[in-house]
């Protein structure tokens, strides 16, 4: 089952269920698969179906000790929108999320449920709903990327980068952040920036401190 994203500042939810996930991150704008399989987030996904299809995607941070029997979250997540929705045979889950916009955490809601909620902010993120077609040319690409461009193509990386000419500028930037080898630490910074501009400077940050070496062969689509 596939369902339409359409979300407005005034329909904001105030409070979201949020998904802790290491080693993943959404950014608004891009969508992922996900494959739902423990019980606490059976019931997540259940209560969201019945509701608005929000669901706040979000990192724990790690510990160097195992004192923290319930990981603190990043601050920042993005909120994603269940786009299509099938169940399997052994009672998984597979859905598609649509990220559509950053959250700040205001505070941790304590409740009787298996899930983690909380109380959430959008204000200093208004923007990412905005659908704005940037004019894109292939050679600002080529130019914003080339660093990133020579080391995916370096490592076995395909980027079909006329494809990504149909997209919008911030659809093409949080995509290739999102799929780039960068550390999940490196991914939350990017996807803290605030804007469009702060992002691609990040970008470029990030990738002065790595070696071709650091990454192994993959092939995006």
């Amino acid at each position: 089952m596939i369902y339409l994203v359409t979300m407005k500042k005034d329909d904001l939810p105030k409070k979201l269920a949020v998904f802790p996930l290491s080693n993943f991150i959404i950014f608004p704008k891009t969508a992922v698969p996900l494959n739902i399989f423990e019980p606490r987030y059976i019931e997540m996904i259940n209560d969201s179906m019945k509701s608005n299809k929000l669901v706040g995607m979000i990192q724990p941070k790690t510990f160097k000790d195992k004192t923290h029997e319930i990981p603190q979250l990043h601050e920042i997540g993005c909120m994603g929108k269940i786009i299509s929705f099938k169940e399997t045979e052994d009672s998984r889950y597979l859905i598609e999320l649509k990220g559509l916009i950053r959250f700040k955490i205001i505070n941790e809601i304590q409740s009787n449920k298996k899930y983690r909620e909380c109380e959430i902010d959008f204000k200093d993120y208004y923007e990412d709903l905005e659908n704005k077609k940037e004019d894109l040319k292939f050679s600002d690409l080529e130019l914003i990327f080339k660093d990133l461009k020579s080391l995916f193509e370096k490592r076995g990386f395909i980027i079909n980068w006329r494809a990504l000419e149909k997209q919008s500028l911030d659809e093409t930037i949080n995509a290739l952040a999102m799929a780039s080898p960068f550390t999940l630490e490196e991914k939350q910074v990017l996807l803290e920036a605030k804007n469009l501009n702060i992002r691609k400077a990040k970008i470029a940050e990030i990738l002065t401190t790595y070696s071709f070496d650091q990454y192994n062969n993959t092939t995006i689509q």
